[in-house]
Parts: structure tokens; sequence; C-alpha cells
């Protein structure tokens, strides 16, 4: 039978909502039913937001995943204890910074050793990891930095839409010099292996034309739909996926939003995140796919907000949908009934 996936949850930057969203999800009875979450971080600083949300959950302070309860009403945390218990709400620090960071690592570690199927991430701030020592502009790049990894991508989800990108945070005349025929396929098998591994057979898996129309055969543009996507989704279509398009993607977000396809492969920033915040900005989440050894990474897709953490004002529909996430594309195990 299928084993529930375990989830590592990292505590992010302390002084901001992120142990708040944790605390709070936690208290979701349904997500023990579908996986066995463990928080990363710092025992105490989990109980003080557990008191911050109301919440009534026993903190299990554990040096290893075996150790863990696994029932409703038990938050198992994998105690670093970095921090101290009066750490400031909202305040810039290196303490915080180094900590989001060693919880990131640890997870990695864990994930590395098949302790944890997927890893979760709860906010962290640039400036404090910057003063922390770790000179990074966010988890993609540790993330990337601690698996050794050169080729990935950025994946997007909401409950009804998948998009992943070639490119992303580059200027747009610099996204379109970027992507060649190498991008695009290597892109739609990231996004044919991720699915796959997740359980899903033959994903669909429609791309974004780069000009309006997709060109309409040379109309709009000088032939980028030809010249850098297609031959890229041919050689993905010999290798057995099931690739097509490049469509025009002012439809194309439509038809997958039905049910035609799987996911879409957006060529930029703004054609893939735009749909996303339309179709459901609250409860989008960010994924990090081509990591080496198969793991993955989900995402809030939101900040730190130091401005309202400590108050119970923080919304954990984001949170719940990244560890929804992380369930979904865990690699799934078997083991002997």
């Amino acid at each position: 039978m299928i084993t529930k996936p375990v989830i590592g949850i990292t505590m992010g930057d302390a002084a901001g909502i992120g142990p708040e969203i944790i605390a709070k999800a936690l208290m979701d009875e349904s997500i023990y039913a579908d996986c066995q979450p463990i928080v990363i971080g710092d025992a105490k600083i989990i109980k003080r937001a557990a008191s911050v949300v109301g919440s009534t959950s026993e903190i299990h302070s554990i040096s290893r995943v075996s150790q863990a309860k696994n029932i409703p009403g038990v938050i198992d945390v994998i105690d670093l204890n970095l921090l101290p218990e009066d750490l400031a709400f909202g305040v810039i620090s290196s303490e915080a910074g180094d900590a989001a960071y060693q919880y990131l690592a640890k997870a990695v570690e864990l994930a590395k050793a098949k302790e944890i199927d997927s890893i979760c991430t709860a906010p962290l701030n640039k400036e404090a990891l910057h003063k922390g020592g770790h000179l990074y502009p966010g988890h993609t790049e540790i993330l990337a930095a601690l698996t050794d990894t050169e080729d990935f991508s950025m994946m997007l989800t909401t409950p009804n839409l998948k998009v992943i990108h070639l490119t992303t945070h580059v200027g747009l005349i610099e996204a379109i010099e970027r992507i060649t025929p190498e991008r695009t396929y290597k892109v739609v098998k990231l996004a044919h292996d991720t699915l796959t591994a997740a359980g899903q057979k033959q994903p669909k898996i429609a791309v974004c034309g780069i000009n309006p129309h997709a060109g309409e055969n040379g109309l709009f543009g000088n032939g980028e739909e030809e010249e850098k996507l297609a031959p890229g989704i041919q050689r993905a279509r010999e290798g057995g996926i099931d690739a097509t398009g490049p469509y025009p993607a002012d439809t194309l977000f439509f038809r997958a939003g039905r049910g035609d396809f799987d996911i879409v492969v957006a060529c930029y920033h703004d054609q893939g995140h735009a749909p996303i915040k339309v179709m459901g900005i609250e409860e989008g989440v960010n994924i990090t796919v081509g990591l080496k050894g198969g793991i993955i990474r989900t995402s809030v897709d939101h900040g730190t907000a130091f401005d309202i953490a400590g108050k119970n004002i923080a919304d954990s529909k984001s949170m719940k949908a990244a560890i929804t996430s992380a369930i979904e594309l865990a690699p799934k195990r078997n083991t002997e009934s």
C-alpha cells in the first residue's frame, strides 16, 4: 500500500508570520489524515506561536523523524534550538536569518536521507538572511546550492491550474533570448517527471507561444515559436511525453483551467504568474522542481509580513495549500501491507 508522505515544514524567519501560519494550519486535523507533518525549527517558537493563534496543540520536541507521534493535536518539531524564546516580532535580525537557513539545510539533509518526502517552507526575509551570513536571493537559490542543482524551474499552482516557467525573474527581452529548444525540452520534461513521480500517468502538457496568437504562422514576431519552442516540444514527444503547442496564451489558460491540460509551460514571468494570481491568489503555491535527488519544495506565495507578526491576523490558507501541494507532489512510497 502507499504510505502517507512525510512533509518537512521549515519555520522560515521566526520574527515573521511563519510560525503562526504553521501552528494555525496544523490545527486542521485533516492534514494528519493525508500526511505526517514534521516542523523543522525551534519548539519554543512554535509553542509561542500556538499560544498566539489559540491552538491547544501539544508541542512535541524531537531530534529524529522516527520519534514523531504523528497524531492530531500534537505538533512534532525537530528542534534545532537556535533562537531565544523572546525573539522580537517584526524585527530583522541576523539570528533569525541564520536560523531560517539552518532549518532549510536540515530539511535538505532529511530529504536526501529519504526521511522526509517533500519540503514545505514558511517565508524567510532576504535582509535577515544576508545579515545572518547567507548571501542568497531566497529559498530557491539556497536549495539549488545545497543540492548542487543547475537546471530547475518554478512551478505555480492553484486548485484549478498548474504552471511551470521557462524563464522567471528577468526582463522580457532577456527572457526571450534565454528561451532555447534545449531549455524548452528540459522544462517540459521537468513538468512530466514531476507529475509522473507524484502518481499521475501521462500528464498532458501544453506550451504557451511567445508572441500573440503563438505567432500565427509568422504573422507576429520573428519566428520564435518555430525556432525556440517547436523543436523542444517535438523532442519531448519523441521521448514519449504528451506535450503539445505552442498555443496562444490568451485562450490556453482558460482551456487548462477547465481541465483540457494538466500543466501549462509559460515562457516568461507575467505570462504564467498573472493567470495564477487571478485564479487563486489566496491559495497560490510556489514550487521548486528539478532539484537533484527528486526533492520537491513547496512554499506559501507571500512574504514574512513583519507588520502583522504576533497579532493572530495572518491567514493560513496559503500554508495549507502549500502543504497540500507537497502531499500531492511527494514521490509515492509503497510498503507491503
